[in-house]
């Protein structure tokens, strides 16, 4: 069975999105293994609560996310 975790800032992302990403990881399934893998795959969406990220050894929130980059 194929199994995708995404894992997410909480709230950063909408139902649409989630659904959109649920949609397209079984597609990449089923372009990979075919239409078999369609009914068998599961794709779980996990919400991380603020502030449980971290990255270059620091605390990451959705704040910090939502910030327009910087070009």
């Amino acid at each position: 069975m194929p199994f995708a975790n995404f894992k997410v800032p909480a709230g950063s992302l909408d139902e649409q999105q989630k659904e959109l990403i649920v949609t397209r990881a079984t597609e990449l399934y089923v372009e990979l293994y075919g239409e078999r893998a369609r009914a068998t795959t599961l794709v779980l969406v996990e919400e991380v609560v603020d502030g449980g990220w971290g990255i270059g050894g620091g605390v990451l929130t959705l704040a910090m996310i939502q910030q327009p980059s910087e070009e």
